[in-house]
């Protein structure tokens, strides 16, 4: 019974954690979107394969909401 309650509360701490995050942040958005976009996971320059930025472009998707 304590393991379950011990593994509830740090379940909720990190939920919490990223709660406060969001609100914290700027339009309570993520940095990054595209994960492509890091120079450590795409060290070709390949395009986002989910909105076709290149690396040192800004997400394309997020142009497209505003």
């Amino acid at each position: 019974m304590k393991l379950i309650l011990f593994s509830i509360v740090l379940l909720g701490l990190g939920i919490a954690g990223i709660a406060v995050k969001i609100l914290l942040k700027k339009n309570g958005k993520f940095s990054g979107t595209c994960a492509s976009n890091s120079p450590f996971l795409n060290k070709e320059g390949e395009a986002c394969g989910f909105c076709g930025a290149l690396p040192e472009e800004q997400c394309k998707k997020e142009e497209e909401k505003n």
